[in-house]
């Protein structure tokens, strides 16, 4: 597993470098300026397109504005804003989420830009069944110049980026995340959980575009209303602390250059320099949200439509809900009620209890590698146990959760700081009394020097036992923390829901790839193959849960998972959101003056009174994809 790890590690290394994020931000700036800020023309004329007030039913395509829309937002509006925000917060800070606002505003004007193109390439022999796509953009465009061979392999090869960030981010990132936040809270089997996600993704995604469509128009409004609510709730009882984090938010994502300071390393935060902040904040907002990915312009492309642009505003909506509204919501959550840099949970009244030493394996011990060895878990304090709403004969520890001890070792290049963790599993033993007790196995940290456990402000060491809380459990933690229980029920719901959601999404992106590389092919066996395409999917949600339950030994004899923690559950993720970028930021700048061209006579046309709009239809028939008579 460590070679596998090594490999994906280094191949994101390359695929998401400081270059492709500075032509990604360049990119966005381009078309934000080309459009003349055509973020306002989202704001205002795409709101009014996703109203109905455009709509006509000979127009082209299968599914309204509104659930082209929907379906998109599905897949953005997901376990990203969750799970991904918290991810950002937690290992980047405050400061991630000032990065992740700049990449929901330039998202708009990619996203403008990227739909507008495939919607003035997408194929439409079949009106009821459109295809498109940066792979149909690229084929086509190129075909126009008379270098069809090329455009056709360089779409196939954006195809292979598109079905690999189809698997992980809009699959195994999904199935993991639903299986761990289930199994945090209701101690569900994993594998349980990954044959409910198989059943329930698959009985829809059989059904085609105008399945997907009409249920996410009605599960994307219902769970995004319901999940805001939640969270405004929370912030209206930390009102206080709002202004204090949004100023950190601000200080901490900016260089010292221009007064920025990183935050302290507090609690269960490990600290971060500007650079691990902003990097952070870029790639969750990108995987939240999409932007420049090319993977919403495959959904846009069903809606019903004759005028490209039109669909290409409606678009543009997509990252100011995605980024600025809910994945603000959930990191000021996260950051006013101060899940991120937590006190401990637990901690030994006799400091011997708990000491580091060097980690053995059947050959004896192994060179720079380090473990703990501890006593049984002591009691959560109160605090904790209330959180948790646990009983008074309790410790508050659950089976199988995650926990870890904060230590100094060598310095992480990415934090700047030398402080690390040292991650162990719950588990259970009998006592000498006979009685069930708590205890941890331990796993190892590599690092050239000898850990010690880091100082407390009075100079003793801290061996405070903190639970570790990855991607939507953190999420769920911060709203425990301040009404207990609530983060079991609405964020498990919630990540179910917006779960659901992403992965039928995704699961029509790989769809269409499969129909780009396979459409040449009699319409039989095209069929075949999709239907194959289609149970890989579903099976691999199931093999995805699976490998998060606990498969292996590690070194120090501690169970081990294939997908364990956020940081190989983010290794995973970007390697799908870094192949989709590379390919994808070339055809968006060698078609972008296409687009604009577009862009700017559609708005010209609007001006001087063409194609007015007519009275908006019942908000029920738009949500149900009825036909505008």
């Amino acid at each position: 597993m460590e070679a596998v790890n090594n490999f994906v590690g280094t191949l994101n290394g390359i695929l998401f470098s400081n270059y492709t994020v500075y032509a990604l931000l360049f990119t966005g700036l381009l078309f934000t300026v080309w459009s003349i800020f055509g973020q306002y023309r989202a704001l205002t004329h795409g709101v009014s397109v996703v109203r109905g007030k455009y709509d006509d039913k000979d127009d082209p395509g299968a599914i309204n504005h509104f659930q082209a829309l929907s379906a998109a937002l599905s897949a953005t509006v997901g376990l990203g804003n969750i799970a991904g925000v918290a991810v950002a917060v937690a290992l980047g800070g405050p400061g991630a989420v000032l990065w992740m606002w700049v990449i929901g505003v330039l998202g708009m004007a990619l996203k403008m830009t990227e739909v507008t193109q495939s919607m003035l390439y997408r194929d439409t022999s079949d009106p009821e069944n459109p295809h498109g796509g940066p792979m149909f953009v690229v084929k086509e465009g190129f075909k126009e110049w008379g270098l069809a061979p090329i455009g056709a392999i360089i779409g196939g090869i954006f195809v292979i980026t598109l079905l690999i960030s189809a698997l992980t981010g809009g699959n195994m990132f999904q199935a993991w995340n639903v299986a761990d936040i289930t199994f945090t809270y209701f101690q569900i089997p994993q594998g349980v959980t990954g044959v409910v996600l198989t059943v329930v993704v698959g009985l829809v995604i059989l059904g085609g575009i105008k399945r997907i469509g009409s249920v996410a128009g009605k599960i994307v409004p219902f769970m995004c209303i319901i999940y805001m609510l939640a969270a405004f709730i929370v912030l209206g009882v930390n009102a206080s602390e709002i202004p204090a984090m949004l100023g950190l938010i601000v200080k901490s994502g900016l260089p010292a250059s221009l007064g920025g300071a990183a935050p302290d390393a507090t609690g269960a935060f490990l600290g971060g320099t500007f650079g691990y902040a902003a990097m952070w904040g870029i790639k969750r907002a990108l995987f939240s949200s999409e932007a420049g990915q090319g993977s919403s312009p495959i959904a846009h492309s069903a809606a019903k439509t004759n005028e490209p642009v039109r669909e290409g505003v409606v678009a543009g909506l997509e990252p100011f809900i995605d980024t600025i509204v809910v994945c603000t919501l959930t990191a000021l959550v996260i950051l006013s009620s101060g899940a991120y840099n937590r006190e401990a949970e637990a901690s030994y009244a006799d400091p011997s209890a708990m000491t580091i030493v060097q980690a053995t394996n059947d050959e004896g011990p192994i060179e720079n590698t380090w473990t703990l060895e501890s006593g049984p878990l002591p009691r959560m304090t109160e605090d904790a146990r209330r959180i948790r709403r646990t009983g008074e004969n309790e410790s508050g520890w659950r089976d199988g959760e995650t926990v870890f001890v904060i230590v100094n070792a060598d310095e992480d290049t990415n934090t700047g700081r030398t402080l690390r963790k040292i991650t162990g599993t719950v588990g259970t033993a009998d006592g000498p009394d006979g009685a069930t007790i708590r205890t941890v196995d331990w796993g190892t940290l590599e690092t050239d020097i000898q850990p010690t456990f880091r100082l407390t402000e009075d100079g003793q060491p801290d061996e405070g036992i903190y639970g570790d809380y990855a991607g939507a459990s953190l999420t769920a933690y911060a709203f425990d923390r301040v009404f207990p229980g609530s983060g079991m029920v609405l964020v498990t719901i919630a990540a179910w829901l917006f779960a659901i959601s992403t992965m039928i999404s995704w699961s029509y992106y790989g769809e269409q790839g499969v129909y780009y590389l396979f459409g040449w092919t009699r319409e039989k066996t095209l069929k075949t193959i999709v239907f194959f395409y289609k149970i890989i999917y579903c099976l691999l949600i199931l093999l995805t849960t699976i490998l998060a339950m606990p498969l292996f030994t590690n070194a120090s004899g501690a169970k081990a998972a294939f997908i364990a923690n956020d940081h190989q559950l983010d290794m995973w993720t970007t390697l799908g959101l870094g192949v989709m970028l590379v390919a994808n930021i070339p055809i968006m700048l060698i078609f972008g003056a296409k687009a604009m061209g577009a862009y700017h006579s559609y708005f010209k046309k609007m001006a001087a009174g063409g194609d007015p709009p007519h009275d908006a239809p019942p908000i029920s028939d738009v949500v149900e994809g009825k036909d505008v008579e």
